[in-house]
């Protein structure tokens, strides 16, 4: 065996492949599906959940390179697995919660930062096979994504808070596990849609073009998200490497954007992981997050947390299924479009596809909406059940009259036809105290 091969197999790492500069056609084609989707499952999971406490971030601190301070001690929390059981755990159960959400992806923290890996790993001990339940919620996930024809994704965390070489002179033992972590990760299940990995504010010691080459050779067609590259001065809405493709803006929804891709990740309750009793959004409120996430031309990755036994809180679930109910009436406003072109606001969103606009109205005493003229001929305005809506656009200003009775309990959708594609219409902001 060659030195350069001894030396590859001894740190794990490849050296940085060169991928071809993708054409923005090509670019736009790979994430094609992912703007078309706009709504998707985040799952934060782990031996945390019989804590009820947030994943990762309520571990105490072994590193003082990490931010992490929780209170819980870390011969506790690392101790956790050994009762980790979930024996209710049942992929097709939490697929059919998504898709039944009428989301179009899911995403697992197959690692968050406190290290433990969700998947039967030959890399490191800490892993699922070594917990009483001893199945590969990772391998079963994948396979119920896919049979359920949803897209798979996975949350990895390139920060390790447990491992003692973390940050240290020693990283480059790290960088080699980790990143064999990866090759399983995305080596082992099948085709692989979404890589979300998460920064923690501290220096990013990763080997990132490495690791970006890793990924990128065992899943050509991937979508990755833009926090590998991110550290001390940097924010999730920055994009540093051509190799990100989309920004997360993190429990808020971004601003309008319509020339990069973005997502926003938000949780159902207050944490990430599964907390008791924990407030938890309505379907309203969910519903006016998605609009106006989609109106601002990103996406929403809604976070669950299921419990410690391995199922998804039944009061989520409830919340899911009725956004279900109204995606199943509404999605046309939503699957497929592009945000605008008037910017969101917390009255209404707007979104467009072809020669329509889908005017999201959320907030409207009496109906009556007016909005910023648009430079092109509104042959129609009509409810998505038919109902006509009059309307007059005239000295800059277009008005609308939704009869109150139509209103809406959550959000009244009205559906513009035009005489010219919508996207040629330059986005505009609108008064916030407008649409009331």
């Amino acid at each position: 065996m060659n030195r350069f091969l001894s030396l590859l197999l001894a740190v794990g790492s490849f050296p940085a492949l060169s991928f071809g500069a993708e054409t923005a056609t090509h670019h736009e084609a790979r994430l094609a599906w992912w703007r078309a989707a706009r709504f998707g499952m985040f799952i934060h999971y782990g031996p945390v959940a019989l804590t009820g406490q947030e994943i990762s971030w309520s571990r105490a601190n072994s590193n003082p390179k990490c931010p992490n301070a929780g209170a819980t001690p870390v011969e506790v929390y690392d101790s956790l697995y050994q009762k980790f059981n979930p024996t209710n755990f049942d992929a097709a159960e939490w697929v059919g919660v998504a898709k039944a959400a009428g989301m179009k992806y899911v995403v697992l923290t197959a690692k968050h930062c406190d290290g433990f890996l969700l998947w039967d790993s030959k890399v490191d001990a800490y892993n699922i096979m070594t917990t009483p339940f001893k199945r590969d919620l990772c391998g079963e996930l994948a396979k119920a994504v896919r049979k359920k024809g949803l897209k798979l994704g996975w949350y990895f965390s390139p920060m390790d808070w447990r491992d003692p070489d973390f940050r240290t002179e020693r990283n480059a033992a790290f960088i080699g596990r980790m990143q064999g972590e990866l090759r399983e990760l995305l080596g082992n299940y099948g085709k692989v849609d979404v890589m979300w990995f998460d920064f923690d504010g501290r220096e990013a010691v990763y080997d990132q073009a490495n690791t970006y080459a890793i990924v990128k050779r065992l899943q050509p067609k991937i979508i990755i998200d833009n926090r590998l590259d991110l550290s001390t001065s940097n924010d999730n809405t920055q994009m540093l490497s051509p190799s990100a493709d989309y920004y997360t803006p993190e429990q808020r929804i971004g601003s309008y954007d319509d020339e990069r891709p973005w997502e926003t990740c938000m949780t159902l309750g207050t944490q990430w992981s599964w907390k008791p009793n924990d407030t938890i959004k309505s379907a309203a409120e969910v519903i006016s997050i998605l609009a106006r996430a989609v109106g601002g031309d990103g996406n929403l990755l809604l976070d669950v947390g299921p419990m410690p036994d391995g199922r998804i809180e039944p009061r989520q679930v409830e919340v899911l299924r009725t956004v279900g109910t109204w995606m199943r009436v509404n999605g046309e406003s939503i699957y497929g479009t592009r945000g605008g072109p008037w910017k969101p606001t917390d009255a209404i969103a707007s979104t467009r596809k072809d020669r329509a606009i889908y005017l999201h109205v959320m907030k409207s005493k009496d109906g009556r909406i007016e909005l910023p003229a648009i430079p092109a001929k509104i042959k129609s305005a009509s409810l998505l059940n038919g109902q006509k809506v009059a309307f007059d656009q005239e000295d800059g200003r277009l008005l609308l009259n939704i009869p109150r009775a139509s209103l809406g309990a959550i959000d009244t959708i009205v559906k513009l036809e035009l005489d010219r594609p919508a996207m040629e219409i330059p986005a505009r902001a609108v008064q916030p105290e407008r649409g009331k």
